[in-house]
């Protein structure tokens, strides 16, 4: 992934109000960065077609839903007992696969993978990390941590 660095201050406050409002029209950006409204629309499709903007999601009140939200750590074996060697983000790539998979992040320290999970119920919870992510290979341990709030 290359990094793009010619973002400037304007391009990180259009980014900073899409980030509180996806939905935001470029108007409203305008209005609330006192930018023009043509700078806004401009920046808006550049930072899009750079790949900056990757897409735009709907944030889910699990209270509302009845959903649980989750975060599971997975410590990745990356030479199992078969001799072969596992690719951490070939791994990443497959467990992002899994429709209950909202975000699948790399990361340093002890735990390799974090996985956010959104799940209808606790038995799909229970079956996406006993049947699904517990049987990928190279997955070694995993530890999941039950959202009990989110501000």
């Amino acid at each position: 992934m290359v990094k793009i660095t010619n973002l400037d201050e304007k391009d990180y406050v259009i980014l900073d109000a899409l980030k509180h409002n996806g939905r935001f029209s470029s108007q409203q950006i305008s209005k609330k960065t006192k930018l023009p409204i043509s700078t806004v629309h401009n920046r808006i499709k550049k930072m899009g077609q750079l790949g900056v903007i990757r897409g735009y999601t709907v944030l889910v009140d699990q209270k509302r839903t009845g959903m649980i939200g989750a975060y599971v750590l997975v410590v990745v074996n990356y030479h199992p007992p078969d001799g072969s060697t596992i690719d951490q983000y070939e791994l990443a790539k497959k467990i992002k696969q899994i429709s209950c998979v909202e975000e699948v992040s790399m990361t340093t320290g002890a735990t390799d993978i974090v996985v956010k999970v959104q799940s209808k119920n606790m038995d799909e919870l229970n079956e996406f990390v006993t049947k699904q992510l517990r049987n990928f290979k190279g997955v070694d341990k995993t530890q999941t941590l039950v959202v009990l709030n989110s501000i």
